[in-house]
């Protein structure tokens, strides 16, 4: 049965993979292969709704797909009622930083918190006026005191229990604050209660005169408002809140050996909480190459602390993964997935823009019989520009209804054309 696929996200999708980069929806008409990492990951929404938490490394090699791979991560959780928020690391954002670079991660956690009914980010406001129109709703259908003063009782019961959790007592004011800033009118209020929770804060005397709270979320203490807000998006009817970290290969290129080691004993310190049962329905998923973790001189590998938790089951083998350790390792796409991936993009250009592509698996065969079947390929192309040259060739045969498909493979520059000029070129391209 063909699945029709909307205009707007066939546009996301085609438009995203001409340009190189992950799309942020349609994933679903797209992804192939990956049934046991994918299984491995369902069992943790399991854990996390139950109030566990699960700490992975998701590791491949250039080309492999981590960011596609986190990207339908978040899209699927996010499908199944959990929050979600994802967050790329730079120079400018790492874990730790003498120049307030964890602080700016969680920002920007914060910027792209994101829900079923929010999926494009910015769903923290979204989520308080719907905890307090649920609990008016609870109040109503249970005959229950539905005036200010009950809702806002109702609501103290639950943010008084977050008090005995490290910095509760603040979060809870100033969510207190918010409802009765909501009840008021108080956009400007409103407004700084939602700086607050964002970490938008510099000084604590302004949090003060705004919210009567000398707490503020800094570069030492923004991880333990990561572990408030998933018990909080329980609390309120979420199945927990999910993080997706990626470009951490971001780390392994700090240069100054302090700083690298700072950050990596900064998630070692995130590692233990939610592996030892301290993070409650918090899950987090960290994308990097095997160098970043492998590397005994730069890689997660130089800490001893974090080599001792994340050297692999000794019995696994070449065919024989183990998926229940932290680290999962994705393998290059097969050539049958690519395959696989071809006919799935020819059909979403094909209904996207009306047309017949005069393509079967004789053709997709050759084309991908061209693109891997030059010296190096198999190694170091990627899907990315295997993807970029086919929606090339599909989109020049839609206009040119005269093109020969072999004709212009033959003559096209399809070829794979070599090894990149450095690592660091690699680690800049992006990966699907």
């Amino acid at each position: 049965m063909r699945v029709i696929i909307p205009k707007r996200i066939s546009t996301a999708v085609l438009n995203a993979l001409k340009a190189g980069v992950v799309p942020r929806i349609g994933l679903e008409y797209l992804a192939v292969g990956r049934k046991r990492e994918i299984e491995t990951v369902l069992q943790d929404l399991e854990d996390l709704s139950a109030g566990a938490g699960a700490f992975r490394f998701i590791v491949g090699t250039y080309g492999s797909g981590k960011s596609f791979f986190l990207q339908a991560l978040r899209n699927y959780a996010m499908d199944r009622d959990f929050v979600v928020a994802d967050a790329d690391l730079s120079p400018e954002k790492r874990f730790s930083g003498s120049a307030g670079q964890g602080l700016e991660t969680y920002r920007e956690l914060m910027q792209r918190l994101s829900t079923k009914l929010r999926p494009e980010g910015g769903a923290l406001e979204a989520m308080l006026q719907k905890w307090i129109g649920g609990i008016q709703q609870e109040l109503r259908d249970s005959g229950g005191d539905v005036s200010p003063a009950g809702v806002e009782w109702k609501m103290f019961q639950l943010v008084s229990t977050m008090e005995d959790f490290a910095h509760g007592f603040d979060f809870a004011r100033v969510v207190s604050a918010y409802y009765r800033a909501f009840l008021q009118g108080d956009d400007e209020k409103k407004r700084s209660a939602v700086r607050w929770l964002r970490g938008e804060y510099a000084a604590r005397t302004e949090a003060r005169a705004a919210l009567g709270t000398g707490e503020i979320i800094t570069d030492e203490n923004w991880y333990d408002y990561v572990k408030l807000f998933a018990v909080f998006s329980a609390k309120i009817g979420y199945r927990g809140l999910l993080l997706f970290v990626d470009e951490c290969v971001n780390l392994y290129k700090i240069s100054n050996r302090q700083s690298r080691e700072n950050n990596y004993e900064k998630l070692l310190s995130l590692f233990n909480d939610v592996m030892q049962g301290r993070a409650g329905h918090l899950g987090m998923y960290v994308g990097g190459t095997p160098q970043f973790v492998e590397d005994s001189r730069r890689g997660l590998y130089s800490y001893a602390a974090l080599k001792s938790r994340l050297s692999e089951n000794r019995f696994a083998r070449q065919g024989y993964p183990d998926f229940t350790g932290p680290i999962l390792r994705l393998a290059r796409l097969t050539h049958e997935e690519i395959f696989v991936l071809l006919e799935r993009i020819t059909e979403i250009h094909a209904q996207h823009y009306d047309w017949t592509p005069p393509l079967g698996e004789e053709e997709l065969t050759a084309f991908m019989e061209l693109v891997l079947g030059s010296p190096g390929a198999a190694e170091f192309i990627t899907p990315r520009e295997i993807t970029r040259d086919f929606l090339g060739l599909l989109n020049l045969l839609k206009d040119d209804g005269d093109a020969d498909f072999y004709r212009v493979i033959k003559g096209g520059d399809f070829a794979f054309r070599g090894k990149k000029d450095s690592d660091d070129d690699l680690y800049a391209e992006f990966e699907f």
